[in-house]
């Protein structure tokens, strides 16, 4: 979390639509071989709970249950030139968006793993450009099990959100136009958007 008040933005209902919108995060441990992190689908419940599954041989699976995790989704995010700002001495800076989330985290059982992969499968097939989306029951029951078996799936009770927010609201308004305008020419529409819309 950026340490500046002025980025942040406790908005909750932002804060989830960000990670349904991302769909994926970073989930970090200490273990008792050192540090760790495992990257996954994230799916918030709606009510201050996320869902994840991570592979059963990854190395944060056995050390899960039972401890205090962070997750991280990143969101948009550009580098911002020095030369789109109007004001001199300014120097170059990176605007981005990142929720943090910890929380105790509990090993789902076999339903709630199931649920949770109908969940993200519908979600992101919803996504798609062409054709009927793909569904679970496509796979024979002895596949599905045989697959299943080879994931854990993971509920964090989010007890700490820590959204960062670093759109530029320390400068100008027309700073922050201007700002706007070169991420989007440099191919950062989505970050240039969030500023125009989320900074009054």
């Amino acid at each position: 979390m950026h340490p500046n008040s002025a980025f942040r933005h406790d908005d909750r209902a932002l804060a989830e639509a960000l990670i349904e919108e991302v769909g994926f995060g970073m989930i970090f441990l200490t273990t008792p071989d050192g540090p760790r992190v495992a990257h996954t689908p994230l799916h918030s419940t709606g009510d201050g709970a996320v869902q994840f599954h991570l592979s059963r041989g990854n190395a944060l699976a056995s050390h899960l249950h039972g401890a205090t995790a962070l997750a991280v989704i990143n969101g948009p995010d550009g580098y911002v030139s020095p030369r789109w700002y109007d004001a001199a001495d300014q120097v170059p800076t990176w605007n981005y968006v990142s929720i943090e989330l910890e929380g105790p985290v509990r090993r789902m059982d076999q339903d709630g793993l199931a649920a949770l992969l109908e969940d993200l499968s519908s979600l992101h097939e919803d996504r798609t450009a062409d054709g009927a989306p793909w569904t679970m029951d496509q796979l024979s029951p002895d596949r599905r099990r045989q697959l299943m078996a080879g994931i854990v799936g993971f509920e964090m009770e989010v007890l700490a959100w820590r959204p960062t927010f670093k759109l530029s609201q320390n400068k100008p308004a027309d700073e922050r136009a201007r700002v706007a305008d070169g991420l989007e020419a440099s191919g950062h529409p989505a970050i240039a958007q969030l500023m125009r819309n989320l900074v009054p």
